[in-house]
Formats: C-alpha cells, sequence, structure tokens
C-alpha cells in the first residue's frame, strides 16, 4: 500500500525526503524485514498475555518424553502473529499487481485459517469438556479432520499450480537473436520480444511458457513436465503440472505441521529455508546472475524478495518466545502455513525438485512417521503384535526418547539444514 501510495505521489509530482527509498526493492526487503521482526517481538509478547488471559494453553498427552508436562498451559495459536508478520510488511510494502506476491499472501491466509480453524476446534473440545468436569485428553479427532486438512491443501494446490500454468504473467525469458534468425525465417515480425539493456547493451529475449524447472546435477539443468506424457497427451501437461504442485503443497505443509513437535524446530528450520529461497529468488530474478551462473531468467521475481523477507523475518522474530523454553506454540496456524509457503515458493522459483535436499529436515520428520506406521501394521498382521522401527515417530521424539535434550535436538536439526541449504545453492554450479 505505501509502495501504490508512493508511486501514485510521483506521479502526481509531489515530493518530500525519503519517498524516492520505495523505488528501490533492497530498501523496501530490509524494511520489511524489519517490520516482521517489531510486529513479531513486540506484539508477540501482547499476544501471548492476551492468549494466556483467554487461557488458550496447549493441552499435552502423556508420551512420557522428558520435559513435556512443563509445556502444559504454555499459549498456543501463535501462528497468528507469524501470519501477521508476514502479511501486513508484504501489503505495506510490496507491489500488489505482481501476481507471485498475490498467490503468496493467498498462501499463507488460506493455510493460515485452515490451522487456525483446526486449532480452534481443539481448543473448544478443551472448554467443553472443563466445563462438563471431564478430564480431558487432546487427541488428534479433536481438531479439524485430517480429510478436511487435505481437501484445503489440495484446493491450495490446484489454485497455484493453475495461476502459474495459465496466468500470462508467469514466463521464463529466453534470449532472442533477431538478426541470426532473419537469416533463418522472413516470418521474423510474428515474434514478440522485450528489448533490455544489459551492461550497456540491449538484448532480446521472448517468453517462454512452458512448464520449466530446474533439475540438479545434469548438465541441461532444465527439466520440462511434458517429457513426462507421450507427445498424444502434450496437450494434457496442465493437468500432470496441477497434480504434481498439489502433492508437493500438501507434503511440505504436512512436513512442516509433523515438524512443529519441540520448541524452536519448525522455526528455525523454516527460517534457514527461507533465506535459501530467498536466494533462489533473487538470482533467478537477476539477468546477470541468471546469465553467470547458467539458469533460468524469471523476470518479476524482484517483488516476491520482500515477502521472503517479512517471511524470514516473522520466522526469527517468533523464535524469540518459541526458543526453549517455549513461552508460546504457533500451533497448526503457524506450522501449516509455514510448510505451503516453503513449497509455494518454491515451485515459483521452480526448484521444487531441490526440495528433498533443502527441506531434508521437513522428508525425513514425514519418512519417519510413515515408516513408523506401515512396519508397526505389518508387523501387527504378520505376527499378532506391532513392532516399531523408532522409539517414536517423527524422528525428534525418537531422540528425545535417547536422551538429548529438546534444544540439543533443535540446534542439530538447524545445522543439518544450514548444510542441505549450502548443498541445494550449490547445485546451481554443480552438474
Amino acid at each position: 500500500m505505501l509502495y501504490h501510495l508512493f508511486d501514485w505521489l510521483r506521479n502526481e509530482e509531489f515530493r518530500f525526503p525519503g519517498m524516492d527509498l520505495f523505488r528501490f526493492i533492497s530498501f523496501r526487503v530490509l524494511l520489511a524485514m524489519i517490520l516482521s521482526l517489531i510486529i513479531t517481538t513486540v506484539y508477540g509478547k501482547k499476544l501471548i498475555k492476551y492468549l494466556q488471559k483467554r487461557q488458550l494453553g496447549e493441552t499435552v498427552r502423556d508420551l512420557g518424553l522428558a520435559g513435556e508436562q512443563q509445556k502444559k498451559g504454555t499459549p498456543t495459536m501463535g501462528g497468528i502473529i507469524i501470519i501477521l508478520a508476514i502479511v501486513i510488511p508484504t501489503l505495506l510494502l510490496a507491489n500488489l499487481d505482481k501476481v507471485y506476491v498475490r498467490l503468496m499472501l493467498l498462501c499463507t491466509v488460506w493455510l493460515g485459517a485452515i490451522g487456525f480453524i483446526d486449532d480452534y476446534l481443539k481448543l473448544k473440545a478443551k472448554r467443553i469438556a472443563k466445563e462438563k468436569g471431564i478430564d480431558y485428553k487432546k487427541t488428534d479427532a479433536d481438531g479439524l479432520a485430517g480429510r478436511f486438512k487435505i481437501f484445503g491443501q489440495v484446493m491450495l494446490g490446484i489454485i497455484v499450480g493453475a495461476t502459474l500454468y495459465f496466468n500470462p504473467s508467469v514466463v521464463v525469458k529466453r534470449e532472442y537473436f533477431p538478426a541470426q534468425q532473419a537469416q533463418n525465417s522472413t516470418a521474423i515480425s510474428t515474434v514478440k520480444y522485450d528489448s533490455i539493456l544489459v551492461d550497456g547493451k540491449w538484448r532480446y529475449f521472448t517468453d517462454a511458457k512452458a512448464p520449466i524447472t530446474t533439475i540438479p546435477f545434469v548438465k541441461s539443468h532444465e527439466f520440462n513436465y511434458s517429457k513426462l506424457l507421450p507427445s498424444s497427451l502434450a496437450d494434457y501437461t496442465y493437468i500432470l503440472y496441477i497434480l504434481i504442485v498439489i502433492f508437493i503443497v500438501t507434503a511440505v505443509s504436512n512436513g512442516g505441521n509433523i515438524t512443529d513437535g519441540l520448541d524452536g524446530l519448525a522455526t528455525g528450520v523454516s527460517a534457514i529455508i527461507g533465506i535459501c529461497l530467498g536466494i533462489f529468488a533473487y538470482v533467478s530474478g537477476n539477468i546477470k546472475f541468471a546469465e553467470y551462473l547458467n539458469i533460468m531468467y524469471i523476470p518479476n521475481l524482484g517483488e516476491l524478495s520482500i515477502f521472503i523477507a517479512a517471511f524470514v523475518g516473522a520466522c526469527i522474530g517468533f523464535l524469540w518466545y518459541n526458543s526453549y523454553p517455549a513461552q508460546v506454540f504457533m500451533g497448526d496456524t503457524g506450522s501449516l502455513a509455514l510448510g505451503g509457503i516453503i513449497a509455494a515458493l518454491a515451485i515459483i522459483v521452480r526448484k521444487e525438485l531441490l526440495i528433498p535436499i533443502f527441506c531434508v529436515v521437513f522428508l525425513v520428520e514425514n519418512l519417519s512417521v510413515m515408516i513408523q506406521v506401515t512396519y508397526f501394521k505389518y508387523t501387527k498382521r504378520k505376527y499378532g503384535e506391532g513392532r516399531r522401527v523408532f522409539l517414536m515417530s517423527p524422528l525428534h521424539h525418537h531422540y528425545q526418547k535417547l536422551g538429548y535434550h529438546e534444544s540439543k535436538i533443535a540446534v542439530r536439526f538447524w545445522i543439518v539444514t544450514i548444510l542441505s541449504v549450502a548443498l541445494a545453492i550449490v547445485t546451481l554450479k554443480l552438474r
């Protein structure tokens, strides 16, 4: 909003000191991060007091884990402050005309709303049990049914996939050589291209609408989803693409939700991944870096960096209260949104095939649950008694059972994420 206000004032020839700063993305990126940090740290404290006053505390199941009873009564639904710290700076500082910005705002609010409903229903079940004098024990059945969560994630995946496939503003730029084409064709006038001044020289680029993504460790460094289908079905590539987007959004969103089991774990991991995605967006949106790294040039990613800065700032600011011992939990309001935001950003910057690398913690946490449940059901059917691969799943609880302190587990998972992010960035040149 401020961006559009100052843009209008410039057009009306109003001038006052500092207004031209809003023309620079670097200034707005730093301001977005600072503003998100202020919202989470200053107003986060007020939210915690409000949640405590309303007795919106966490109910902890007895899982036999060290320190779990100390968490009883800790305010939950703190993800609200994360959502606000992302949305408010983006609305104020970003150019809302850009499709990527609008799409990410939709993802944030959409998944935040799903998580909020889930948290609200759990707290409502607790309040009803208290009024009836029943000893309340939290179960997954108290919140939003799993099928409704999945439905919401699938619908969001359809919106994201369809927008990125069909929206005319979503393109990859390919360099075009008019003089060279003139020697081979007499119909060059039908080719539309943009002129871009690079290092004092005019260069020409055409728009490519193909569903292309980055594939690591190969020379071409690009992969077209249409190659997964026979040529006779090439016209239906959009269906395949949307299905892939649905799977990624659902998987990563649930991965973020599952990872949120220790103080500061999901928040810290998400902040590190956000920095990684910010780097990807910057190099892909900058024609010079894209050419140097020999990666696809994606215009209009610059404004997305403001959203990413707000996202990273919100995670770091929330960590102030969420680190051990946590004063507030984000609940599903925050964890579902964080995972979904990461998934959507990765798809937008066309680095979704790198998700298993830089989201390795989310992946391993998801796999640990799947392996545990599958093996338990298999052994129960075969031997009449269920057996386990891990002492407890998700994986972070396995390490708790081994006697590791939760702060040590969280920090080590952060370190693993930093290493995986470094590897993901290296793949830009490693091929």
